[in-house]
């Protein structure tokens, strides 16, 4: 039976938190102690929005966590995307100065540094990846022969209604024509898992739900505070756990069900251990994801009654105007008239958004 760790955290102890349901979850067993161990972070917006993006402290925490396990080759790895900056968000978010403080290289994904793309041939059935890209599946070589630990924030998605640790490979493994793949959203995930499991020794989750994303994710959301963190080796069975949590049934999610009936984890809830603080994971929070404006325009294209048009608007040069349209919805429009009145009101309101302004890696693990 799959195991997911579930434990309540406060900002005063949320360090030790982190290494707890790390703990509680197995790392030790997951991971293997002879390898280097990445940690994936996720990126969601370049700039900071409470909900969207890894935490300084689920990094944190999770460094300490994997040293304390006796895993102590770490290395951060960012992806590239087409519409966020790395090196702008793992600054404006915090991440850096962590990885800095611990002597944790950060590594980036992009084709265009030092680390190598190399055509790999999946011994996995694909769903969806052969199709997608006849060309041949393309992934970092760097990846291969190393553990990954992926550190999603539990958060609504305007593509598959929830995002965590299934999605948090989309950037990891696939470079910044993944977009390609959004019209076979939740079979491409199942791919991607099925690959990580050929080629990573050991994968485990730290996911972060001290503040949890409600609406149009993975970033125009309402940032709740949650106080939970979550953690298992198994990527379909935290986001199936998550998922309930969030209110939404996991076996009714394409993604989910699917790498249940493939034998890639667990995605029924009565068939999955919850350890830690077991109430916590019985939790409904009623979330709802609905639309914004970059949504209704891709689920157009990509679902709706033009995706006979699909290959000519995100296949060509024409995919630029779509990536400039939606940088200037999010950072112009849509941050400076709702976002930016969010941040500010978690900055002073809410606990984690007072840790986090004065946030300091070495000063909270005590």
């Amino acid at each position: 039976m799959s195991k997911v760790a579930v434990v309540r955290t406060k900002p005063q102890t949320v360090l030790q938190d982190v290494k707890r349901v790390m703990q509680l979850a197995g790392v030790s067993e997951a991971l293997d102690s002879e390898a280097t161990t990445i940690l994936k972070n996720n990126l969601s917006w370049h700039l900071m929005y409470p909900s969207a993006n890894t935490t300084p402290w689920q990094l944190e925490g999770a460094i300490l966590g994997l040293r304390q396990a006796g895993l102590t080759d770490l290395v951060c790895v960012e992806n590239e995307t087409v519409v966020t900056s790395a090196k702008v968000g793992e600054a404006l978010n915090k991440q850096r100065p962590v990885c800095e403080h611990y002597g944790v290289p950060i590594k980036y994904n992009f084709k265009t540094s030092d680390m190598k793309w190399r055509r790999y041939e999946p011994a996995a059935k694909m769903n969806v990846l052969n199709d997608i890209y006849p060309d041949g599946i393309y992934i970092p070589d760097f990846f291969e022969g190393k553990n990954v630990v992926h550190l999603p924030t539990i958060k609504c998605h305007i593509y598959t209604n929830f995002t965590g640790s299934m999605k948090n490979a989309f950037g990891g493994l696939l470079d910044n024509k993944r977009h390609y793949c959004h019209s076979r959203i939740h079979e491409t995930l199942v791919d991607l898992l099925a690959i990580q499991k050929e080629i990573h020794p050991g994968i485990f989750t730290v996911t972060d739900g001290t503040t949890a994303g409600n609406g149009a994710g993975p970033r125009t959301m309402i940032p709740v505070a949650k106080d939970v963190l979550l953690a298992s080796a198994d990527c379909v069975a935290i986001d199936a756990v998550c998922a309930k949590m969030m209110g939404f049934e996991p076996m009714e999610h394409e993604f989910i069900r699917l790498a249940h009936e493939q034998g890639l984890g667990t995605g029924r809830i009565d068939e999955i251990e919850i350890v830690g603080d077991v109430d916590v994971g019985k939790e409904n929070w009623g979330f709802e994801t609905g639309d914004n404006a970059a949504s209704c325009v891709g689920k157009l294209f990509w679902f709706g009654p033009m995706r006979w048009l699909e290959k000519l608007m995100f296949h060509t040069p024409i995919v630029y105007i779509f990536i400039l349209a939606s940088a200037i919805f999010h950072d112009k429009i849509w941050y400076p008239s709702r976002g930016k009145e969010a941040v500010n009101t978690w900055l002073k309101e809410s606990q984690w958004g007072r840790l986090f302004a004065d946030y300091r890696p070495g000063e909270n693990n005590s």
